[in-house]
């Protein structure tokens, strides 16, 4: 017995000395701040004193009216976001595809590019675009057409707009690059069989290339659910909530309440509250929309 374990030691020890590395950081860092942001929301946390108050944190959330209109404004903005964005980037994917090969690593590379650009340069180039004066891309161009200058993120009717329109017009370059992949997976003899059919390619797209991204597509849908219920930087950078809470979202509450007021039991709260939110949309995401969805 002893012997083996030695054998199996001198065998794999190394290779389980590399993993543990990886694997005490994940607990270190992710799984230690869960747990400890988990006690923390159940007490009257303090730096030098923290006082264990039950569920009286939770309780102070579900009555706060600003936590209610952040859930609404995230909502808006879920819904005003992902669905265009998912469209807006599978039409590009299947106008890409249908130019020569060669431009197609041309055009991934243009649209991926503002993904990997700072969110810090990206804001202020948009804090540019939006400069309520005539110095304003946006309203240099909307004079052309005689229309006056828009304060765009200093009124509560456009500035949750203006941050969704940030997203119109960019950040579509992973799920590019996502639909292109999967559309290069697609074999050739069913649009072969279609041409046979005589399908137009509006036809041909419908009943061929939708049905076959359909897994994507629903990847797509979670992971940008899950990311617009958790968007934080362009609201922080952009607007930082306002004006008159127009554009809080749950994840800049929580930062603002952690951070600003210092109530880091009650930001805690939200979080998990703002965590079940997400695993039950993605849960109910999951059952509805993979009906006939192969892994």
């Amino acid at each position: 017995m002893a012997s083996s374990i030695k054998r199996f030691i001198v065998r794999y020890g190394w290779a389980y000395v590399f993993i543990s590395m990886p694997v005490l950081l994940f607990f270190v860092f992710k799984i230690y701040p869960i747990i400890s942001a988990f006690i923390m929301s159940f007490q009257r946390y303090g730096v030098m004193r923290s006082t264990w108050i039950g569920t009286d944190n939770y309780f102070e959330v579900i009555t706060d009216p600003i936590f209610w209109r952040a859930l609404r404004v995230t909502l808006v903005y879920t819904a005003g976001t992902v669905p265009v964005n998912i469209g807006i980037s599978f039409i590009l994917a299947w106008l890409i595809s249908s130019q020569h090969k060669r431009l197609h690593n041309l055009f991934k590379g243009a649209f991926y590019l503002p993904s990997v650009t700072s969110g810090v340069t990206t804001a202020l180039v948009w804090l540019w675009i939006f400069n309520p004066t005539n110095q304003g891309l946006l309203n240099r161009f909307l004079a052309l057409f005689g229309i006056d200058n828009i304060i765009w993120l200093g009124t509560s009717k456009t500035a949750l707009f203006s941050l969704m329109l940030m997203t119109y017009l960019g950040s579509h370059g992973p799920a590019i690059v996502l639909y292109m992949a999967a559309m290069g997976g697609i074999p050739d003899s069913l649009y072969e069989a279609a041409d046979i059919d005589g399908a137009s390619k509006w036809a041909k797209m419908r009943y061929v290339t939708l049905p076959l991204l359909k897994p994507t597509s629903l990847y797509l849908l979670v992971t940008g659910i899950i990311s617009s219920f958790q968007v934080w930087n362009n609201v922080y950078l952009m607007t930082s909530g306002g004006p008159n809470f127009a554009t809080t979202t749950l994840a800049y509450y929580i930062y603002n309440t952690a951070f600003h007021y210092f109530d880091f039991g009650r930001a805690s709260a939200m979080s998990f509250l703002l965590a079940i939110i997400i695993v039950v949309t993605s849960l109910v995401q999951y059952k509805y929309l993979s009906s006939n969805v192969e892994y």
